[in-house]
Protein backbone atom coordinates (compact mmCIF):
# COMPACT_ATOMS: atom_id res chain seq x y z
CA UNK A 1 0.00 0.00 0.00
CA UNK A 2 3.04 2.56 0.95
CA UNK A 3 4.88 1.65 -2.21
CA UNK A 4 1.63 2.21 -4.22
CA UNK A 5 1.21 5.73 -2.88
CA UNK A 6 4.83 6.32 -3.32
CA UNK A 7 4.70 5.17 -6.49
CA UNK A 8 1.60 7.45 -7.26
CA UNK A 9 3.51 10.58 -5.58
CA UNK A 10 5.97 10.49 -7.57
CA UNK A 11 4.26 10.00 -10.71
CA UNK A 12 2.03 13.60 -9.71
CA UNK A 13 5.27 15.57 -8.68
CA UNK A 14 7.21 14.95 -12.08
CA UNK A 15 3.68 15.55 -14.34
CA UNK A 16 3.98 18.99 -11.86
CA UNK A 17 7.66 19.62 -13.09
CA UNK A 18 6.80 19.15 -16.76
CA UNK A 19 4.10 21.43 -16.77
CA UNK A 20 5.92 24.13 -14.98
CA UNK A 21 9.21 23.79 -17.50
CA UNK A 22 6.60 23.72 -20.21
CA UNK A 23 6.23 27.85 -19.22
CA UNK A 24 8.90 30.01 -19.98
CA UNK A 25 9.03 32.69 -17.66
CA UNK A 26 11.00 36.22 -17.87
CA UNK A 27 13.48 37.02 -15.43
CA UNK A 28 14.88 40.36 -13.97
CA UNK A 29 14.12 43.78 -15.33
CA UNK A 30 15.50 45.64 -18.35
CA UNK A 31 17.87 45.66 -19.49
CA UNK A 32 19.42 42.83 -17.86
CA UNK A 33 16.15 40.41 -19.08
CA UNK A 34 16.56 36.54 -19.40
CA UNK A 35 15.01 32.80 -18.34
CA UNK A 36 16.50 29.93 -16.97
CA UNK A 37 16.42 26.56 -18.24
CA UNK A 38 16.94 22.98 -16.64
CA UNK A 39 18.43 20.82 -18.64
CA UNK A 40 16.81 17.78 -19.84
CA UNK A 41 18.40 15.03 -20.78
CA UNK A 42 20.24 14.65 -24.33
CA UNK A 43 20.15 18.18 -24.78
CA UNK A 44 22.91 20.50 -25.17
CA UNK A 45 24.74 23.99 -25.73
CA UNK A 46 24.09 23.70 -29.47
CA UNK A 47 20.54 22.10 -28.41
CA UNK A 48 20.07 25.49 -26.55
CA UNK A 49 20.85 27.23 -29.10
CA UNK A 50 18.70 26.44 -31.45
CA UNK A 51 15.84 26.31 -29.11
CA UNK A 52 16.94 29.93 -27.56
CA UNK A 53 17.84 31.08 -30.92
CA UNK A 54 20.87 32.24 -29.30
CA UNK A 55 25.15 31.68 -30.30
CA UNK A 56 26.35 28.82 -28.60
CA UNK A 57 29.08 31.07 -26.62
CA UNK A 58 26.79 33.77 -25.53
CA UNK A 59 25.17 31.16 -23.32
CA UNK A 60 28.24 29.98 -22.82
CA UNK A 61 29.51 32.86 -21.27
CA UNK A 62 26.49 34.28 -19.58
CA UNK A 63 26.61 31.23 -17.36
CA UNK A 64 30.34 30.89 -17.57
CA UNK A 65 30.98 27.75 -18.75
CA UNK A 66 33.48 26.39 -21.72
CA UNK A 67 31.81 25.57 -25.34
CA UNK A 68 33.33 22.72 -25.32
CA UNK A 69 32.05 21.09 -22.16
CA UNK A 70 29.14 19.45 -21.72
CA UNK A 71 26.20 19.67 -19.65
CA UNK A 72 24.63 17.97 -16.67
CA UNK A 73 21.32 17.07 -16.26
CA UNK A 74 19.16 19.12 -14.21
CA UNK A 75 22.17 21.97 -14.55
CA UNK A 76 20.10 25.64 -14.29
CA UNK A 77 20.99 27.47 -17.87
CA UNK A 78 20.23 31.32 -17.54
CA UNK A 79 19.08 32.09 -21.03
CA UNK A 80 19.83 35.91 -21.85
CA UNK A 81 16.94 37.83 -23.64
CA UNK A 82 18.23 40.68 -26.61
CA UNK A 83 17.64 42.10 -30.00
CA UNK A 84 18.66 38.24 -31.23
CA UNK A 85 15.86 36.03 -30.03
CA UNK A 86 13.71 37.97 -28.10
CA UNK A 87 10.81 40.44 -30.09
CA UNK A 88 7.78 42.77 -28.47
CA UNK A 89 6.76 44.14 -31.58
CA UNK A 90 3.05 44.24 -32.16
CA UNK A 91 3.57 41.56 -34.91
CA UNK A 92 5.81 38.94 -32.81
CA UNK A 93 3.00 36.67 -31.96
CA UNK A 94 2.92 35.60 -35.55
CA UNK A 95 5.96 33.27 -35.02
CA UNK A 96 7.52 32.75 -31.96
CA UNK A 97 6.42 31.13 -28.74
CA UNK A 98 5.50 33.45 -26.18
CA UNK A 99 7.33 34.75 -22.95
CA UNK A 100 5.63 35.17 -19.60
CA UNK A 101 5.68 37.17 -16.44
CA UNK A 102 4.49 36.32 -13.40
CA UNK A 103 2.12 39.33 -11.89
CA UNK A 104 3.38 40.31 -8.31
CA UNK A 105 1.29 41.70 -5.45
CA UNK A 106 0.10 45.05 -6.25
CA UNK A 107 1.59 45.45 -9.73
CA UNK A 108 0.49 47.36 -12.97
CA UNK A 109 0.36 47.31 -16.11
CA UNK A 110 2.36 50.26 -16.68
CA UNK A 111 5.12 49.11 -13.97
CA UNK A 112 5.38 46.25 -15.89
CA UNK A 113 6.01 47.96 -19.36
CA UNK A 114 8.63 49.83 -17.62
CA UNK A 115 10.33 46.55 -16.49
CA UNK A 116 10.13 44.75 -19.87
CA UNK A 117 11.60 47.63 -22.04
CA UNK A 118 8.90 49.59 -22.19
CA UNK A 119 6.90 47.48 -24.36
CA UNK A 120 3.69 49.09 -25.47
CA UNK A 121 0.63 48.55 -23.44
CA UNK A 122 -1.75 48.08 -26.82
CA UNK A 123 0.59 45.03 -27.32
CA UNK A 124 0.08 43.75 -23.91
CA UNK A 125 -3.16 43.99 -23.78
CA UNK A 126 -3.61 42.71 -27.63
CA UNK A 127 -1.42 39.80 -26.51
CA UNK A 128 -3.44 38.78 -23.79
CA UNK A 129 -6.95 39.41 -24.78
CA UNK A 130 -7.02 42.76 -21.72
CA UNK A 131 -10.37 44.56 -22.03
CA UNK A 132 -8.99 47.02 -19.30
CA UNK A 133 -5.68 47.28 -17.51
CA UNK A 134 -6.34 45.74 -14.06
CA UNK A 135 -3.94 42.29 -13.56
CA UNK A 136 -4.87 39.89 -10.87
CA UNK A 137 -1.51 38.59 -8.67
CA UNK A 138 -0.36 34.93 -9.89
CA UNK A 139 -1.90 35.52 -13.52
CA UNK A 140 0.75 34.96 -16.43
CA UNK A 141 0.94 37.82 -18.67
CA UNK A 142 2.70 37.36 -21.63
CA UNK A 143 5.29 39.88 -22.30
CA UNK A 144 6.94 39.22 -25.72
CA UNK A 145 7.86 36.25 -27.62
CA UNK A 146 11.05 34.44 -28.52
CA UNK A 147 12.05 34.33 -31.72
CA UNK A 148 12.64 31.21 -34.49
CA UNK A 149 12.68 28.82 -31.43
CA UNK A 150 12.36 25.17 -32.04
CA UNK A 151 9.85 24.17 -29.56
CA UNK A 152 11.39 25.64 -26.63
CA UNK A 153 7.07 25.93 -25.43
CA UNK A 154 4.83 22.74 -25.58
CA UNK A 155 2.35 24.02 -23.18
CA UNK A 156 0.33 27.80 -23.56
CA UNK A 157 -0.67 28.16 -20.29
CA UNK A 158 -4.13 30.39 -20.02
CA UNK A 159 -2.90 34.34 -19.98
CA UNK A 160 -4.16 37.11 -18.10
CA UNK A 161 -7.78 36.32 -17.88
CA UNK A 162 -10.32 38.46 -20.23
CA UNK A 163 -14.10 39.59 -19.48
CA UNK A 164 -15.56 37.46 -23.05
CA UNK A 165 -18.89 35.65 -22.04
CA UNK A 166 -18.87 32.25 -23.20
CA UNK A 167 -20.54 31.48 -26.31
CA UNK A 168 -23.94 30.42 -25.75
CA UNK A 169 -24.92 26.62 -26.92
CA UNK A 170 -25.84 25.62 -30.49
CA UNK A 171 -29.42 24.19 -30.39
CA UNK A 172 -28.92 21.32 -33.30
CA UNK A 173 -32.77 20.60 -33.09
CA UNK A 174 -34.48 21.37 -36.47
CA UNK A 175 -36.89 24.29 -36.32
CA UNK A 176 -40.60 23.08 -36.75
CA UNK A 177 -41.88 23.49 -40.22
CA UNK A 178 -44.98 25.81 -39.98
CA UNK A 179 -47.59 24.87 -42.51
CA UNK A 180 -50.31 27.40 -41.99
CA UNK A 181 -51.12 29.55 -44.44
CA UNK A 182 -50.39 33.48 -43.96
CA UNK A 183 -53.14 35.28 -43.36
CA UNK A 184 -54.85 37.55 -45.67
CA UNK A 185 -54.13 41.12 -45.69
CA UNK A 186 -57.09 43.73 -43.75
CA UNK A 187 -58.72 45.50 -46.33
CA UNK A 188 -57.96 49.09 -46.84
CA UNK A 189 -60.84 50.88 -45.57
CA UNK A 190 -61.90 54.56 -46.97
CA UNK A 191 -64.22 55.26 -44.49
CA UNK A 192 -61.19 57.57 -42.29
CA UNK A 193 -59.56 59.58 -44.17
CA UNK A 194 -56.04 61.03 -43.18
CA UNK A 195 -56.21 64.21 -41.59
CA UNK A 196 -56.13 67.21 -43.45
CA UNK A 197 -52.35 68.98 -43.88
CA UNK A 198 -52.11 72.12 -41.94
CA UNK A 199 -50.17 73.94 -44.35
CA UNK A 200 -50.02 77.53 -42.70
CA UNK A 201 -46.00 78.14 -41.98
CA UNK A 202 -44.93 78.42 -38.34
CA UNK A 203 -43.56 81.52 -37.11
CA UNK A 204 -40.33 82.61 -37.98
CA UNK A 205 -38.37 82.62 -34.98
CA UNK A 206 -36.16 85.47 -35.21
CA UNK A 207 -33.96 85.23 -31.46
CA UNK A 208 -30.81 84.43 -32.27
CA UNK A 209 -29.08 81.18 -30.82
CA UNK A 210 -27.05 81.76 -27.73
CA UNK A 211 -23.50 81.51 -28.14
CA UNK A 212 -21.23 78.31 -26.65
CA UNK A 213 -18.55 79.71 -24.62
CA UNK A 214 -18.63 76.30 -22.18
CA UNK A 215 -15.23 74.46 -23.61
CA UNK A 216 -15.59 70.98 -24.45
CA UNK A 217 -13.42 68.46 -23.52
CA UNK A 218 -10.71 67.64 -26.51
CA UNK A 219 -11.40 64.37 -27.69
CA UNK A 220 -14.92 62.78 -27.73
CA UNK A 221 -12.86 59.71 -27.01
CA UNK A 222 -12.27 60.91 -23.10
CA UNK A 223 -16.09 60.62 -22.30
CA UNK A 224 -15.71 57.54 -20.75
CA UNK A 225 -13.22 58.85 -18.02
CA UNK A 226 -15.46 62.20 -17.78
CA UNK A 227 -18.16 60.54 -16.80
CA UNK A 228 -15.98 58.31 -14.09
CA UNK A 229 -15.02 61.34 -13.19
CA UNK A 230 -18.09 63.27 -12.50
CA UNK A 231 -19.06 59.68 -10.70
CA UNK A 232 -15.85 60.53 -8.33
CA UNK A 233 -16.15 63.50 -7.89
CA UNK A 234 -20.26 64.40 -7.43
CA UNK A 235 -20.30 65.77 -10.87
CA UNK A 236 -17.01 68.32 -9.63
CA UNK A 237 -18.85 69.08 -5.97
CA UNK A 238 -16.08 67.20 -4.23
CA UNK A 239 -13.55 68.19 -6.33
CA UNK A 240 -9.51 68.92 -4.67
CA UNK A 241 -7.89 71.20 -7.22
CA UNK A 242 -4.13 71.69 -7.82
CA UNK A 243 -1.90 74.02 -9.63
CA UNK A 244 1.86 73.86 -11.15
CA UNK A 245 4.43 72.56 -13.12
CA UNK A 246 3.10 69.06 -15.64
CA UNK A 247 5.55 66.45 -17.27
CA UNK A 248 4.82 63.74 -20.32
CA UNK A 249 5.72 60.41 -20.18
CA UNK A 250 5.88 58.08 -23.84
CA UNK A 251 2.87 56.18 -24.13
CA UNK A 252 0.85 53.88 -26.68
CA UNK A 253 -2.14 54.18 -25.55
CA UNK A 254 -5.42 54.19 -27.33
CA UNK A 255 -6.39 57.37 -29.18
CA UNK A 256 -8.59 59.34 -26.76
CA UNK A 257 -7.43 57.55 -24.11
CA UNK A 258 -5.02 59.57 -21.44
CA UNK A 259 -3.43 58.56 -18.40
CA UNK A 260 -1.30 59.97 -16.04
CA UNK A 261 1.25 59.63 -12.74
CA UNK A 262 -0.11 61.23 -10.07
CA UNK A 263 1.47 61.27 -5.97
CA UNK A 264 -1.70 61.16 -3.87
CA UNK A 265 -4.36 60.17 -6.12
CA UNK A 266 -5.26 56.75 -6.06
CA UNK A 267 -4.75 54.32 -8.48
CA UNK A 268 -7.28 54.22 -11.08
CA UNK A 269 -8.89 57.80 -10.15
CA UNK A 270 -9.64 60.32 -12.76
CA UNK A 271 -7.92 63.97 -12.92
CA UNK A 272 -9.55 66.49 -14.86
CA UNK A 273 -6.20 68.27 -16.42
CA UNK A 274 -6.83 71.93 -18.00
CA UNK A 275 -4.34 74.12 -19.90
CA UNK A 276 -5.02 77.53 -18.18
CA UNK A 277 -3.22 79.25 -21.27
CA UNK A 278 -6.25 78.48 -23.64
CA UNK A 279 -8.73 76.72 -22.04
CA UNK A 280 -8.95 73.25 -23.23
CA UNK A 281 -8.95 70.36 -20.65
CA UNK A 282 -8.57 66.12 -21.15
CA UNK A 283 -9.12 63.75 -17.84
CA UNK A 284 -6.87 61.51 -17.43
CA UNK A 285 -6.52 58.06 -15.65
CA UNK A 286 -4.12 57.46 -12.64
CA UNK A 287 -1.41 54.55 -13.36
CA UNK A 288 0.53 55.07 -10.28
CA UNK A 289 2.96 57.41 -8.54
CA UNK A 290 5.31 59.30 -9.93
CA UNK A 291 9.09 58.06 -9.99
CA UNK A 292 11.16 59.86 -7.46
CA UNK A 293 13.83 60.49 -9.78
CA UNK A 294 15.87 64.41 -10.37
CA UNK A 295 14.49 65.18 -13.87
CA UNK A 296 10.65 64.47 -12.07
CA UNK A 297 11.24 67.20 -8.95
CA UNK A 298 8.55 69.75 -8.81
CA UNK A 299 6.21 68.26 -10.92
CA UNK A 300 2.45 67.53 -9.80
CA UNK A 301 1.70 65.28 -12.57
CA UNK A 302 2.70 63.54 -15.84
CA UNK A 303 0.56 62.99 -18.77
CA UNK A 304 0.65 60.26 -21.12
CA UNK A 305 2.10 62.20 -24.53
CA UNK A 306 -1.21 62.28 -26.76
CA UNK A 307 -2.78 64.22 -23.73
CA UNK A 308 0.04 67.23 -24.49
CA UNK A 309 -1.45 67.80 -27.83
CA UNK A 310 -4.34 67.60 -26.98
CA UNK A 311 -4.13 70.35 -24.24
CA UNK A 312 -2.58 72.01 -27.23
CA UNK A 313 1.36 72.08 -26.12
CA UNK A 314 5.03 71.01 -26.36
CA UNK A 315 6.54 71.91 -23.75
CA UNK A 316 7.96 69.67 -21.65
CA UNK A 317 6.89 71.18 -18.37
CA UNK A 318 3.91 73.06 -18.74
CA UNK A 319 1.60 74.89 -16.13
CA UNK A 320 -1.73 73.22 -15.74
CA UNK A 321 -4.85 72.96 -13.31
CA UNK A 322 -5.69 69.78 -11.80
CA UNK A 323 -8.85 68.72 -10.30
CA UNK A 324 -9.85 65.71 -8.74
CA UNK A 325 -11.58 63.25 -6.33
CA UNK A 326 -10.74 64.74 -2.61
Amino acid sequence: MVKSFMTLAVLVLSVAGAYAQDIIQVQGSSPDLYVMHTVKKGETLYSLGRTFSLPIKDIAAENNISADKGLQLGQNIKIPLNAANFSQKADAAAGGAPLYHKVEASETLYRLSLNHNKVPLDNIRRWNNMTGDGLKKDTYVIIGYLKGGSGAVAHTPTPAPANTPAPAPVNNTPAPVNNTPAPAPAPVSNNNPAPPVDNTPAPANNTPAPAENTPKPVTTGSATFESLYMQQTSNGKNATTEKGPGGWFKSNAAAGKYYALHNTAQRGTIIKVTNPLNGKFIYAKVLETIPQIKGNAGLIIKLSDSALEALGTNDPKFYCELSYEN
